[in-house]
């Protein structure tokens, strides 16, 4: 009797990943079954390690051009389980649905992309060229040992595709409304602002680090970053937090800080906001006998695939399928494709990210199953035609 999985079933694959409990940094066991089903399609897979992040990478023939999948098993936690409908790693379908932790995001899309090569093979025979996957077990945590690693070392041997298209879940509410042709950059700034500790009664002896941090973030929000660029919305600096520490009201502190985030469209580069923002410090440093500092991490450049054969390619077959002509928008966090598209064009495209992240994330089956056939769609007509 064939016990070999039915790869053409993207439910039965999504119901093994979701059985992993690969919270980051942990796998569990979910590139396994990613490797195990890839090698069965006849790709060759690697490993590529980091720290204790693992990543795989595997590729289906040689011949140019590669269309490359990326995606990562890792998930976020889940909370409280007993809050959960289901439990959160036990991957039931029931009345249509699936649930548990990483259906949206993204075991249920790195399932789909499975199914479509075992259909693309099926019912195409051998595509002209060739189809890569990265995918990586560091996508929820710091980024740092995952697909830019991964990247990296596969650029340094040369190893290369065309056009790559991440699975993260794209649709707000329903299968087929966008497409994520770009991401904005995103920058996190912590102010530390050291004074000298002293009683309110005698502000003399003191030097109060609140007024100075207060101008500074005063400066910093009241600028107009922008209007907006081609595709992308305003740029934003949304202050997170501001602490100070002091439990008592007869005591100027000796120290307050703040945070803060900038998520910037392509009007900006992590480099010119960084100089403007130690700019403004050095000014408001020049009134204050203390120190100012800020610590500033750029943790992605905005981008954009600008909009021609390959983001028509992939609005054609997600029409072809809903109904609905996906829009190419830049909206939403950040995600790995802020790595990818320093190699080639990339996109995102995947489930309905409603209930990503949250107790009783699912999915309807019925979407894994949609997406599975557009992600075959693409892929017959990519080899069918590939875009410049």
């Amino acid at each position: 009797m064939n016990t070999e999985p039915d790869l053409s079933n993207p439910l039965t694959l999504a119901q093994r990943l979701i059985r992993c409990p690969s919270v980051t940094p942990a796998d569990a066991g979910a590139l396994d079954v990613v490797q195990q089903a890839l090698e069965s399609l006849g790709f060759t897979c690697r490993r590529l390690p980091f720290g204790e992040i693992d990543n795989l990478y595997a590729r289906r023939g040689t011949a140019s051009p590669c269309f490359m999948f990326a995606g990562h098993t890792d998930v976020v936690p889940s909370g409280n389980d007993a809050k959960w409908t289901h439990p959160p790693f036990a991957a039931e379908a029931i009345d249509g649905v699936l649930w548990g932790r990483g259906a949206a995001d993204m075991k249920g899309a790195i399932a789909a992309m499975v199914a479509s090569v075992q259909r693309l093979l099926t019912e195409q025979g051998e595509p002209a060229g060739s189809i890569a996957f990265l995918i990586t077990g560091d996508e929820e945590g710091m980024a740092i040992n995952g697909t830019k690693a991964a990247l990296e070392q596969l650029a340094a041997e040369g190893e290369t595709f065309n056009h790559c298209l991440v699975g993260e879940p794209s649709n707000p509410t329903i299968m087929g409304e966008t497409i994520k042709s770009g991401r904005r950059g995103s920058l996190n700034c912590q102010i530390s602002i050291t004074g000298r500790q002293g009683h309110v009664a005698y502000p003399e002896r003191a030097e109060n680090p609140i007024p100075p941090l207060l101008t500074l973030l005063g400066r910093l929000t009241a600028r107009v970053l922008d209007d907006g660029a081609e595709n992308f919305q305003r740029s934003n600096l949304e202050v997170t937090s501001i602490d100070v520490g002091n439990p008592t009201t007869n005591v100027i502190p000796g120290h307050a800080g703040a945070r803060f985030n900038i998520r910037f469209n392509i009007a900006h580069t992590g480099d010119e906001l960084r100089r403007w923002i130690e700019a403004e410090a050095a000014l408001v440093a020049l009134t204050f006998d203390g120190e100012v500092a800020c610590d500033i991490h750029v943790t992605g450049e905005a981008f954009l695939t600008p909009a021609g054969e390959f983001t028509t390619l992939l609005q054609d077959a997600i029409e072809a399928e809903t109904g609905r002509r996906a829009a190419l928008t830049t909206g939403g966090g950040t995600s790995d494709a802020r790595f990818i598209h320093k190699y080639g064009p990339v996109a995102e495209f995947g489930l309905v990210g409603a209930s990503m992240h949250q107790i009783d994330e699912c999915v309807p089956v019925a979407d894994i199953e949609t997406l599975t056939r557009i992600y075959t769609r693409i892929l017959a007509a990519y080899f069918a035609d590939t875009p410049a």
